[in-house]
């Protein structure tokens, strides 16, 4: 039970340099997982056309839930966001997505299509056993996570750049985030968070 710690690793104002920070730390991953998480909340109507692109089988949902004022039901989105002209997107935003993909098939893309809004990359795995640092891993927490757009794991302080983020176990292992960040020559950039 519980959640992952995430230390945040690496910070910077190009989404393309942290997303490069998270390969390399993805690439420490034991039998990392075969799927990744994405993301993202969309802002505009140009954001969320350029989301579609890069993830046209996701489902788009309203960021915060709505009801139709006579019946009170909830309302989902309903739009074809390839299709709807302007007019109709625009009273729908903010918009969010989460979809799950193969790894290694939309990532790229990704990064490129995020815009203004908060999104993230997620991969789990398990790191190495380190009798340096007397760490062992544990797949259930362990993995690496790169916020656009944002300096938390929870999307609670939006930021104008962009964090990666290791997870360890629901103790914290401060001595291998420390070990992961010299890794990308960083170092831990504050406080361990509650992750995953």
């Amino acid at each position: 039970m519980g959640n992952s710690r995430a230390y945040p690793v690496f910070r910077t104002t190009d989404a393309v340099e942290a997303w490069q920070q998270a390969l390399r730390l993805n690439a420490l991953l034991e039998e990392p997982d075969d799927e990744v998480t994405l993301m993202a909340d969309l802002l505009t109507v140009e954001d969320t056309r350029r989301m579609a692109a890069v993830l046209p089988d996701a489902e788009f949902h309203h960021s915060r839930a709505r009801w139709n004022p006579v019946t009170h039901d909830f309302v989902e989105f309903a739009l074809t966001i390839s299709t709807a002209p302007d007019s109709a997107l625009e009273p729908e935003l903010p918009l969010s997505v989460l979809h799950y993909v193969p790894a290694g098939t939309a990532e790229e893309r990704f990064v490129q299509a995020v815009g203004k809004g908060t999104a993230s990359i997620g991969r789990h795995g398990t790191w190495p056993d380190d009798a340096e640092t007397d760490s062992f891993g544990f797949a259930k927490y362990d993995g690496v996570e790169v916020l656009f757009n944002c300096d938390d794991v929870n999307w609670l302080n939006p930021a104008d750049h962009h964090t990666v983020f290791v997870h360890v176990d629901k103790l914290g292992d401060l001595p291998r985030a420390e070990k992961l960040a010299a890794h990308l020559g960083s170092t831990v950039l504050g406080d361990a968070q509650h992750g995953w």
